[in-house]
């Protein structure tokens, strides 16, 4: 019996000790280091409504807005992933070839070699919300056929939005495609 009054007690302490102490303790920390990240990095518009997370992409199929990578998933936070086809998969081919077909209908001003790999593939979780500097650019010709906002605002508009590679050596540069949209709206309300 002192043994299961033992083991008990231990079970107790270590679910109070993991399961609630150092959660609490984390989300403490967070919060006072990081605040905007802990809460999702959640974007609001001008208004202050809360549009979407700087971590979740988003899905704009209109002209007038800049589009972002394709999701199999439609952007579904709550189950990540995409099929993972080897490069010689033929399903894979075929989607990458009618991702192209798709894109260059929507975009017919400009050339498919200008057209950048994330523009007509998906990420590894069908969430990623950024797309190349020059995936955004490409984009420029259909928006400001859209918006009658001229291309050369547009350019300065993306240049703007590019966030370099972190820490100067890791990753890529990026465009947060809602950012890129919220400034494109704010640009357009605003000519």
């Amino acid at each position: 019996m002192q043994l299961v009054t033992t083991s008990l007690r231990v079970s107790l302490v270590l679910m109070a000790l993991c399961g609630l102490i150092y959660n609490l303790a984390v989300t403490g920390i967070a919060q006072g280091l990081m605040p905007h990240k802990a809460d999702g990095s959640l974007i609001e518009d001008s208004s202050g409504r809360i549009v979407g997370s700087a971590h979740i992409g988003q899905t704009f199929t209109e002209p007038r807005w800049f589009h972002g990578r394709l999701s199999s998933i439609g952007y579904a936070a709550d189950g990540s992933g995409t099929p993972n086809y080897a490069p010689s998969n033929p399903d894979l081919l075929e989607r990458a070839r009618q991702s192209a077909i798709d894109w260059q209908a929507a975009n017919p001003a400009v050339p498919l070699g200008q057209v950048t790999a994330d523009l007509i593939t998906n990420s590894g979780s069908g969430l990623d919300p950024d797309i190349s500097p020059e995936g955004a650019r490409a984009q420029i010709p259909r928006v400001s056929a859209a918006t009658g906002i001229p291309a050369a605002e547009l350019e300065k508009l993306v240049e703007r939005q590019v966030e370099p590679r972190q820490l100067g050596v890791f990753g890529e540069p990026t465009v947060n495609v809602l950012e890129l949209n919220l400034a494109l709206q704010a640009l357009a309300s605003n000519s």
